[in-house]
Order: C-alpha cells, then sequence, then structure tokens
C-alpha cells in the first residue's frame, strides 16, 4: 500500500513544527545557554581531573534543591546555595581531602539521604521531583530562563577572568606557585564557578544526569584534540549539538529529553575512542 502525499507531509510534520511552541523555543534557548557553560566549564573539569568535584556537587545540590522546593523557594537557588557552599569547602579543604575517600563518601550519602527525606515531606508534587532528578528542559520558565541566562553570562565572565591563571596552575602548578600564583585561591574560584554551572546543568538532565552534560563533551573533545582553543570550541559544539539534538529527538519521538541528550553524549565519547588521544602539553596553551 503506497503512501500518499499527505501521508509522507504528515510524518515530517513535527521537525517543521517544532518552533511554532512556545515551550520548545524556550527549551531551546535555556538547552543553548546552559550547554555552553557546561561545555566550557566541563572542559577545564576534565582537564584539571576533577570530574569527581562536579559528580559529587551534584549529589549535595539534591539536598538544597529538596530542601528549598519543601520551603516553597525555587528548586535552581536551593541547587545553587548548596554546591556553592560545597564547592568553598572542597576548595579551601584541597589537600586535605585527598586520601578521605571514606568521609567523603559519607558526607554525600547523608546529603542524598537529606534529599530523599525532603522528597518524603514534599508531597504536593510528583512532578517537582522528577524534575529535580531527571531534570525537565521542556518546563522551563520564561523566569527561569532569565536566571539562567544571566548566571550563565557571569559564569562565563568569571570563567575567562581567571582564564590565564587557572591553565597555568593546570599545566604547570610548580611553576605557577614559583611564579606567584596562588593555587588555593585558584581552585576555590574555579569550585565555585562549577558549583553554578552544577546548578544550570541540573535544570537540563537533573542532579542524577550532570555527568553526562558536563563531563561527557570535554572528555570527548579533549580525545579528539590536544590544543586547547580547539579542545574548548569542541567541548562547548559537542555540548550545544547534545542538547539541541535531544530536544529535537524527544519531540519526535515522545521519549524523555535527558534520555536523548545522555545517550548522545555517550555515543559521541565512546566514537570518540576511534581516534588515538593526543596529549595536552603546557605549550600547547599558548595558542
Amino acid at each position: 500500500m503506497s503512501s500518499s502525499p499527505g501521508t509522507a507531509q504528515s510524518k515530517a510534520k513535527p521537525i517543521a513544527t517544532m518552533f511554532e511552541y512556545d515551550f520548545m523555543r524556550t527549551a531551546f534557548m535555556a538547552g543553548g545557554v546552559v550547554a555552553v557553560v557546561a561545555g566550557a566549564v566541563g572542559f577545564f573539569l576534565v582537564l584539571r581531573n576533577l570530574t569527581f568535584a562536579g559528580h559529587a556537587l551534584s549529589h549535595v545540590g539534591f539536598a538544597g534543591a529538596t530542601g528549598s522546593v519543601l520551603i516553597g523557594i525555587g528548586a535552581l537557588w536551593g541547587l545553587l546555595a548548596f554546591t556553592m557552599a560545597a564547592a568553598l569547602a572542597m576548595g579551601l579543604l584541597g589537600d586535605r581531602l585527598r586520601n578521605r575517600d571514606v568521609a567523603v563518601g559519607i558526607i554525600l550519602s547523608l546529603a542524598l539521604g537529606l534529599g530523599v527525606l525532603f522528597l518524603y515531606l514534599y508531597t504536593t508534587s510528583a512532578t517537582e521531583a522528577t524534575a529535580i532528578l531527571f531534570g525537565n528542559l521542556l518546563g522551563v520558565s520564561l523566569a527561569t530562563l532569565w536566571s539562567l541566562l544571566g548566571l550563565s553570562v557571569a559564569t562565563v565572565l568569571a570563567l575567562a577572568m581567571i582564564s590565564r591563571p587557572l591553565l597555568f596552575a593546570t599545566l604547570a602548578p610548580e611553576l605557577a606557585e614559583a611564579k606567584g600564583v596562588s593555587l588555593r585561591l585558584v581552585s576555590v574560584l574555579f569550585l565555585a564557578i562549577v558549583a553554578v554551572a552544577v546548578a544550570e546543568a541540573a535544570q537540563v538532565v537533573g542532579v542524577l544526569l550532570v555527568f553526562a552534560l558536563m563531563v561527557g563533551p570535554a572528555a570527548a573533545s579533549q580525545r579528539l584534540t590536544a590544543r586547547l582553543g580547539s579542545g574548548l570550541a569542541l567541548a562547548i559544539t559537542l555540548a550545544l549539538s547534545e542538547t539541541w539534538g535531544g530536544l529535537a529527538l524527544a519531540y519526535v519521538t515522545d521519549w524523555p529529553t535527558t534520555f536523548w541528550i545522555v545517550l548522545l553524549s555517550c555515543l559521541a565519547y565512546f566514537l570518540s575512542f576511534a581516534k588515538p588521544t593526543p596529549a595536552i602539553a603546557a605549550g600547547s596553551a599558548r595558542e
């Protein structure tokens, strides 16, 4: 039975009409804003071998998000407050956190436990709870979009301001310290930036899957190029592509947006293994 022209047109309709809906336009703008920040911050996070920090901050932020919703405050602000507090503590403690995996693990378990308790006490909306855990990009409001935009601009500006000492401290820490760069200060400032990025990324993929959006694109880009400028641009491009691609696929299939974003992130990372890993050297920071 041959398909009529009308049938073929109706099959193509979802993509053609995607931007006719306000919620899709808002989702694409919010996703784009967050993806730029996640890609940029994630690049330095992977470069500094601090991927565990991003994972840990999202767990701590879970308690903040659920606790703030419980008392009637937006989840974004509770998430931001808790991740920022944890980031500053991690930055100030520095080397004292090393070889204390058990203590750190216990604290993260406590944060998750508090989050579960707050979710149990918050029985008004199951949708809100699901959004905190797994994200709800299609449900982002205009007010939240403006908040994300403001936070993103501040985050990118802050990252640009510390990028030189951050690279120096990352690629040649002993030399940087000898030249007068405060490694502790750089660490604290960078982790504060990571905290904001985690809070934003959680709005897209939820606190449980922040790792995929922040670390996946950055890890793939560093497997594909050893040049810092190119790697940073590629990480941002991959994060944008995965977020927007996930939104488009979710619209067509009616499957969760978060699933598609995480799937695309994982695919990009595993495909990057087809190319031998280049070594990022200190000299590449000159580009």
